[in-house]
């Protein structure tokens, strides 16, 4: 469904992602993982057209979608949350995933409805009529998540979505990222919290300096030496 292929992201001198290839299959959820710093932020944003790559191919169904802006690749159906959460303060949880839904349709009403679904599935519905700014922080970070769903994606990249919440918050928004994908969107997900990228994901990519430094299942991945030291350091690799 995505195929990155050599991808490179280069700011002046410094090689943020440097020649990157994987492919994420339909209706499958695939972890990106590494270190601070490895380039997992930089290409999420050349994938979803926030910036463009400085070489490479980014493929969507077949479609060359490298270089496009991102309301552009969101029409196409791939949509994205962000590490940092920023609503619109001012603005109802409705109304702020309405922005969302308008990329996907111009007729207000059909995209009341998209928003209205998408959160349902979050679990907002209850606090729809709230202004965003009063939603704690595993609000904000699911009302993050349903204006992304409101768009309509068949695929979804969640930047970093456990940030900051507590064990039972984790696992209540594992159940989310579930649930998302047994509704059929494919999920391509960052995170640092390892039990819950080996608990959800099906495959693993691994980032390194900016270069893919491994791939696999998750119980494979995690035996491998090169990321055991990229993480914890080489005194850790028996």
């Amino acid at each position: 469904m995505l195929e990155v292929q050599n991808v490179s992201r280069h700011f002046g001198g410094v090689k943020a992602v440097d020649g990157v290839s994987f492919s994420v299959k339909q209706g499958s959820i695939v972890g990106l993982i590494g270190p601070n710093g490895a380039g997992k932020t930089t290409l999420f944003n050349c994938i979803a057209g926030a910036i463009p790559p400085s070489l490479g191919e980014i493929r969507l169904d077949g479609k060359e979608i490298a270089g496009l802006r991102s309301h552009a690749v969101c029409r196409l159906g791939l949509a994205r949350t962000y590490q940092i959460v920023r609503p619109f303060n001012d603005l109802s949880v409705l109304d702020n995933v309405i922005v969302g839904a308008l990329n996907r349709s111009r007729n207000i009403g059909r995209a009341r409805k998209y928003a209205e679904e998408a959160l349902d599935m979050t679990g907002l519905a209850h606090a729809r009529d709230l202004p965003a700014s009063q939603l704690p922080l595993p609000g904000r970070k699911r009302l993050e998540i349903s204006r992304a769903l409101a768009s309509g994606p068949r695929i979804l990249l969640l930047d970093e979505v456990m940030a900051g919440l507590n064990p039972t918050e984790v696992e209540t928004a594992i159940g989310l990222i579930r649930d998302i994908s047994k509704s059929g969107v494919t999920i391509l997900i960052i995170e640092h919290l390892m039990r819950v990228i080996t608990s959800v994901s099906e495959h693993i990519v691994v980032l390194h300096h900016g270069q893919k430094l491994a791939e696999g299942p998750p119980a494979e991945v995690m035996k491998n030496k090169d990321v055991i030291a990229a993480y914890l350091g080489e005194d850790f690799v028996a």
